[in-house]
């Protein structure tokens, strides 16, 4: 009985190991061996082309890469790139031209600029004339030059300010305003605040300079006493009235309707 159950274990492993070794065969059959030049990739299961090779279908081709080129590890595309100096133009690498006081753009290595104190032309790099009174400064534009302070930029020059009496430079310094408590005639002057009884300097920076106190209005040049009509108030400014709640504004006065 005993020489009897072994004889059944002893057959089923065989088949076992049967069945197992036909699997394994049928998958290595299935699987795809992989082509020349290849190597396992390294985001998968699949495969990609070693460097210096690029894929076409199932197959690794050998990159041919033109003069002045290095291989690029990429799976696509022409598998080189040109090297610092160089851009691609119909599947070569040409030397980038630099006209006279220029260099290689960092960002941009088929395109070049030009050395400070030289603005770029459509043939090259011409040299920046600066006039008396001005400075080299990438924040001027085309001209490539500013005023200094106290001068104020024509085409070709840099005119001194005027300031007149009670005038001040700006922040900038190419243009002036008048001090507090005088204001700009003509744009070559500046004249006293002439401020009315009645009203008080606030020294806007446009417009009227002054402003009437509460309870007084503008009349012409001056400030005149608000007449309040029955039943109404000075609205928020102090300068004008309006009528209390539930009377409404008819002409001069306030009337219930």
């Amino acid at each position: 009985m005993r020489r009897q159950v072994h004889k059944v274990l002893h057959l089923t492993l065989s088949v076992l190991m049967f069945t197992s070794a036909l699997g394994c065969g049928a998958f290595a059959q299935s699987a795809k061996p992989r082509p020349a030049n290849s190597e396992l990739s390294r985001y998968g299961s699949d495969w990609e082309c070693k460097r210096g090779f690029r894929r076409q279908d199932d197959s690794c081709l050998e990159v041919k890469a033109p003069d002045h080129a290095f291989l690029a590890y990429s799976t696509y595309g022409r598998g080189w790139e040109c090297r610092y100096g160089y851009a691609e133009k119909g599947g070569q690498c040409i030397a980038v031209q630099l006209p006279a006081n220029s260099y290689l753009d960092p960002n941009s290595e088929d395109s070049w600029r030009c050395l400070a104190g030289y603005r770029q032309s459509r043939v090259g790099c011409d040299l920046i004339q600066v006039p008396e009174n001005a400075f080299l400064s990438e924040n001027a534009g085309a001209k490539g030059w500013e005023c200094e302070r106290g001068f104020r930029a024509t085409q070709f020059a840099c005119v001194k300010l005027v300031l007149p009496d009670h005038a001040y430079l700006t922040t900038d310094g190419d243009e002036w305003k008048c001090d507090r408590g005088f204001e700009m005639k003509n744009r070559v002057a500046c004249i006293a605040v002439q401020v009315p009884v009645h009203a008080v300097f606030i020294g806007e920076t446009y417009g009227r300079q002054w402003r009437c106190n509460r309870g007084f209005e503008l009349k012409g040049d001056g400030c005149a006493p608000i007449q309040l009509p029955t039943n109404a108030h000075l609205d928020s400014s102090g300068n004008a009235w309006e009528c209390d709640r539930p009377y409404q504004s008819v002409g001069s006065g306030c009337v219930m309707e």
